[in-house]
């Protein structure tokens, strides 16, 4: 039945024209009895850094000794990594149990003339019900795209908002510039309830602040000086010890009794988050960077990495279509001194054909390119290509970082957020 439910689920569309409205979804949840009212929510928005902040928020909760729900997109190979208890991946039988529990309540819905729920709303049924059932204190809820129109948008009252860092990206649904996305993220903002809001862009920042004395919501920003010296010595990629510091300050806001920064520092180290600036062999890394801010946040961390010594930098690359890959490939050739490129087409629909990033590779100066249909065979190139001492990083997608992850190790992502070192 497991398999079952994973197929049913991945048929349904993601994107449709008829859809239910946010207070429709609403209904879905009174059908269901309720489960959101029975956790405390921490809600999740922003362009990057959205993972890692919810792996973050996970593990010091887990620390505390809290039980914690955790809901985030995509996955990387298997659709229950979208479901954590305390870090752990939903047990299969959970899964199918709350995943039967909502295909009835949705057939139910149908017959009283609502639209069957889209993937999105489906999987965040799934998450209510279970962690519901799993009787969790509290619940880190990432959005799945923006923010106000975003399905877990019907959450009335978390206990507080965290908006990460804000970039262009998904232009043609949020807005083409940063203060319109801003505007879609912080539609989660919810009157008298703390925002806790990375403040590295201005604009964002504005739009952000706006938006809080609005709905009467105290804002607090977090900037370069409140990143921890430990946690910028602890991630590899500069960019996380920003992540860290937002979790941070959501417990010096929120004063949950129990937690402290020594149960900070703690969880935090215990913190692995698969697919950003993941170490997955030898000279091998990993990151899910798929738009030009996090293009932006990789550069930085390369540099940071080779900076030391000198490395030959091989890069396996693959988009999807709907993202801006060209100022990505753009970015990446003008500020790193790229040795060899593999492009690859995803198993995805969306995936950007082979050739045709090849190409944009090839305008932007890249001229040592080559170009492959499937994962296994541009992993195989990459690797065979290095020298020793030479460096691999897998960027661009975070579908390539699923197929990648599948073809070295199997299996679903571990995640690891608060685990026992």
């Amino acid at each position: 039945m497991d398999e079952q439910a994973k197929e049913y689920l991945l048929k349904i569309p993601f994107w449709t024209k008829k859809k239910n409205s946010l207070e429709q979804v609403r209904d879905f949840l009174v059908e269901l009895g309720d489960p959101e009212k029975g956790f405390s929510i921490i809600h999740v928005a922003g362009t990057n850094g959205k993972g890692s902040v919810c792996a973050d928020l996970t593990a010091i909760l887990k620390e505390a000794g809290y039980k914690v729900g955790t809901f985030i997109s995509p996955h990387l190979s298997d659709i229950r990594e979208r479901f954590l208890i305390n870090g752990e991946l939903a047990d299969r039988m959970l899964f199918e149990d709350c995943f039967r529990q909502v295909l009835a309540a949705a057939e139910r819905m149908k017959e009283r003339g609502y639209f069957h729920p889209t993937f999105f709303e489906f999987v965040f049924l799934i998450a209510m019900v279970m962690f519901a059932r799993e009787k969790v204190d509290y619940v880190i809820l990432e959005t799945g795209l923006g923010g106000r129109l975003d399905t877990t948008n019907v959450i009335r009252r978390p206990k507080a908002c965290v908006i990460t860092s804000i970039s262009l990206d998904h232009t043609q649904y949020l807005g083409e510039t940063i203060p319109e996305i801003a505007a879609e993220k912080a539609g989660i903002i919810k009157p008298g309830v703390p925002v806790i809001y990375d403040d590295g862009d201005p604009a964002a920042s504005k739009v952000i602040c706006r938006q809080a004395r609005i709905a009467g919501a105290p804002a607090w920003p977090v900037g370069q000086e409140d990143e921890a010296e430990e946690d910028q010595k602890l991630f590899a990629a500069p960019y996380q010890a920003r992540n860290a510091a937002l979790a941070r300050k959501v417990f010096k806001v929120l004063e949950i009794p129990g937690i402290d920064e020594n149960v900070c520092r703690a969880g935090i180290r215990k913190v692995s988050w698969p697919g950003r600036m993941e170490k997955a062999a030898p000279d091998v890394w990993l990151d899910g960077a798929h738009n030009p801010g996090g293009i932006r946040a990789f550069i930085q961390a390369v540099k940071e990495q080779t900076k030391k010594e000198f490395r030959q930098i091989h890069l396996l690359f693959a988009a999807v279509e709907d993202k801006d890959y060209r100022e990505m490939i753009q970015m990446l050739c003008n500020q790193l001194p790229i040795t060899r490129v593999t492009v690859v087409h995803l198993k995805d629909e969306r995936g950007a054909a082979q050739e045709l990033l090849a190409d944009q590779f090839r305008q932007a100066g890249c001229m040592q390119v080559k170009a492959y249909k499937t994962a296994a065979k541009a992993l195989e190139a990459a690797l065979s290509h290095r020298k020793e001492g030479d460096r691999l990083y897998v960027v661009g997608s975070l579908y390539l970082i699923g197929e990648i992850r599948e073809l070295m190790w199997g299996g679903p992502a571990e995640i690891g957020m608060g685990k026992e070192e």
